[in-house]
Order: C-alpha cells, then sequence, then structure tokens
C-alpha cells in the first residue's frame, strides 16, 4: 500500500501516531480535543503565522506580509467550497503559472494577532466619525495627564538635587588644600 500524497490523511494519522509513542516514553497522558476543530486550528495557526494570507477577491488571497498575491491549489479541501475564508495560513507555495497555496487551514485573525504581535496587529474599528474624535480626545487627555506627572516627578528631582545637603562634603582638588602637619613616610621597596 503507498502512502498518499502529502498534507492528506496518511500525514496526518503518521504525525498521530509519532505524537502518541513519543507521549508514551515521556509518560504523556494523551487527550483529545474531541470536535473542538478550533483548538486544532490555532494551534496550526501558532506554528505558520507567518504564512498567513488574507481574501482579496474571489479565490485570490494576498500574503498578510508581503503582499504577493496566491491563489488556493486546486487539490486543496477549501477549494472551490463555496465559501472563502478571510485569513489562511499555508504550509508552502508551489510556483506555475501562478503561486498556488498548499496545505491550507482557514485561521481567525484573532489569532494572528494574538500568536503573532511581532508581525499582525489589529486595528481598532469605530462606527462613526463622533465616536472616534471622543476617543481621540479621550486618548490626548490621558496622555496629557500622563505628561503632567511625569513632569511633576521631574521637577521633583530636580528640586531633590539642587537643595542642599546637611552633610557637606569636602571636594578634593590638587594644590588648593593645606598639607598636614604630619605627612606619611614614603616606604620604597
Amino acid at each position: 500500500c503507498t502512502p498518499p500524497p502529502r498534507c492528506t490523511v496518511w500525514a496526518t494519522v503518521k504525525a498521530v501516531v509519532s505524537t502518541q509513542s513519543t507521549g508514551e516514553k515521556q509518560r504523556l497522558d494523551v487527550v483529545s480535543c474531541g470536535n473542538k476543530w478550533d483548538i486544532i486550528r490555532k494551534c496550526i495557526c501558532s506554528a505558520y503565522f507567518h504564512q498567513a494570507a488574507r481574501l482579496k477577491g474571489i479565490g485570490e488571497y494576498v500574503n498578510a506580509r508581503t503582499g504577493m498575491p496566491c491563489h488556493l491549489h486546486p487539490t486543496s479541501a477549501l477549494y472551490g467550497m463555496g465559501y472563502s475564508s478571510d485569513y489562511v495560513v499555508y504550509h508552502e507555495l508551489i510556483m506555475t503559472s501562478k503561486e498556488f497555496m498548499q496545505c491550507v487551514t482557514s485561521v481567525e485573525a484573532e489569532w494572528l494577532a494574538e500568536l503573532g504581535p511581532m508581525f499582525y496587529s489589529i486595528k481598532e474599528s469605530v462606527h462613526s466619525i463622533e465616536e472616534g474624535k471622543a476617543k481621540a480626545a479621550e486618548r490626548r487627555k490621558q496622555m496629557e495627564q500622563e505628561l503632567a506627572e511625569a513632569e511633576e516627578a521631574l521637577e521633583a528631582e530636580r528640586e531633590r538635587q539642587s537643595a542642599p545637603s546637611s552633610s557637606r562634603r569636602a571636594i578634593a582638588t590638587p594644590g588648593h588644600n593645606k598639607t598636614p602637619a604630619r605627612t606619611p613616610r614614603r616606604l620604597g621597596f
């Protein structure tokens, strides 16, 4: 029996068996996620967040980091499904007449921002111009308050440093001090 191509059920079964044998060696319990496929999708997203693409048009995606257009491979399970996911992660790109993504998994935008914050962030959306202005004014007020607190702390630090200290410190400068009555003898070797 020859195994089917990569990224199919055979590869998944092989990976699960390998993981189970590793878990038995390490004495770890194998726990199933049941039918909660979002856990598996989020796990895949944590590994491939740097290879994410967002939907541009019908069947066309754009790499989220580079902006390079790519398409779903016709052998992909998501191809021709009738529903296009907004964001996907992929294992590899195949270059033919177009760039095709192979081994594709649908993911959520929030997962990309959570698992790859160095690459992705979520923009705050506002529903009206007034709401946006109110949020901006609130942020500005908060920043002005933080600035005032920082200036007060800086001023207090300057006052503390410029206030004369109660203990007088002598500064030794050559030639200005009197020589002691008795100078220590120098030992020569």
